[in-house]
């Protein structure tokens, strides 16, 4: 079965296309960066109309509940 993941970054080494370990490399890589994978950006990004699901408001979201 073709994993499904939308990550437009296919070149990228942790990409489940790439491997046979689905989104466990892509999210361990992020995690430790301390960014957001690609598909969450892709699919913020392609939401029309709206701010509750902005980029802006992901990350106001993300700096308010962060962990200190």
């Amino acid at each position: 079965m073709k994993h499904f993941c939308n990550c437009p970054a296919l070149e990228c080494v942790s990409h489940p296309n790439n491997h046979d370990k689905g989104c466990n490399p892509c999210i361990k890589k992020n995690l430790e960066l301390g960014e957001v994978p690609a598909c969450f950006w892709d699919n913020v990004s392609h939401i029309i109309g709206t701010t509750e699901y902005s980029a802006e408001n992901f990350a106001k979201f993300v700096m308010k509940n962060r962990k200190e």
